[in-house]
């Protein structure tokens, strides 16, 4: 086990694990997004996390962290991003793009049946540099003020350390600071009873043995990926190496070869001989090599 592993009660909800643990619950994800969006939300389904979209084995693909649909079948994708890898913007718009193929089945013809989704991106960075907790955004027209392309597309950055606390709402800026420092409170310190359901949640899973269990499997597969990724690359070094060093003698033998006046035939013979080569690969060589 890797001794690096932080102890189940003191992650956040920013730490992917305990994110979507906390989001499986129903409870939890509405009030989250009650919060973040300022409006009432009721699921039309249950919420599910690590949810695969991909359109083909050749391209790639995505897994939202928590995806939704509520009573309006509005899509909610709901990510939670620790670190900023600096591709946030282009990121949510592929991850739009992937989740969009998804909504009409085959052979429907009308456009306006795709459902208005909405993105959502925690994170405790400000990508945009405007100190805001909130950066919201919509389709706009550059020519005509106010104008929205009406297309049923929105998609919502958090800041956890935003700094406009007189331009939005007090409830959002206490759970912004709660999902960055998930903490073993009690309900009663915080002033919003949503953030008191939330929290009374979170130290049950953190609590829960059977959590604990699923935290253990869960860091132990990462390791082990890790570990095989390692080992392949090791592997695929190997084989580019040998792949060189084969070239390199291939070019040495071909040469040497022409320098004393052996016939291409010869040649080609000898490469079949010594590297296994088929024969029109082995003339390709000696061709490409005059």
């Amino acid at each position: 086990m890797n001794k690096t592993m932080k102890p189940l009660k003191e992650l956040d909800l920013l730490d992917r694990f305990l994110f979507s643990a906390a989001m499986e619950d129903d409870i939890v994800h509405k009030n989250i997004l009650e919060i973040l969006l300022g409006q009432e939300i009721n699921f039309l389904s249950l919420s599910q996390t690590e949810k695969e979209f991909r359109t083909s084995p050749l391209l790639r693909s995505i897994r939202v962290d928590v995806y939704s649909m509520d009573d309006k079948k509005t899509i909610y994708n709901t990510e939670a991003q620790k670190e900023n890898l600096g591709n946030l913007p282009k990121r949510s718009r592929y991850y739009q793009a992937l989740m969009d193929t998804s909504l009409l089945e085959p052979g429907v013809v009308d456009f306006n049946l795709l459902n208005n989704s909405i993105l959502i991106v925690i994170a405790p960075f400000d990508i945009f540099g405007y100190k805001k907790y909130k950066y919201t955004f919509r389709m706009k027209c550059d020519e005509v003020e106010n104008l929205e392309l009406d297309d049923g597309i929105t998609r919502i950055f958090y800041n956890t350390h935003g700094q406009n606390d007189n331009e939005v709402n007090s409830e959002l800026i206490e759970l912004l600071h709660y999902i960055e420092n998930t903490t073993d409170q009690t309900e009663k310190e915080f002033r919003s009873q949503k953030i008191q359901r939330i929290q009374q949640r979170i130290n049950q899973i953190k609590s829960s043995e059977e959590m604990g269990v699923r935290y253990m499997q869960a860091w132990e597969e990462k390791v082990y990926d890790r570990q095989e990724a390692r080992e392949e690359g090791r592997e695929e070094g190997r084989e580019e190496g040998k792949k060189e060093e084969q070239a390199i003698g291939i070019k040495t033998l071909i040469d040497t070869l022409r320098e004393c006046n052996i016939p291409d035939e010869i040649i080609v013979q000898k490469l079949i001989e010594k590297y296994g080569l088929t024969k029109e690969n082995a003339e390709s060589m000696v061709s490409h090599q005059k």
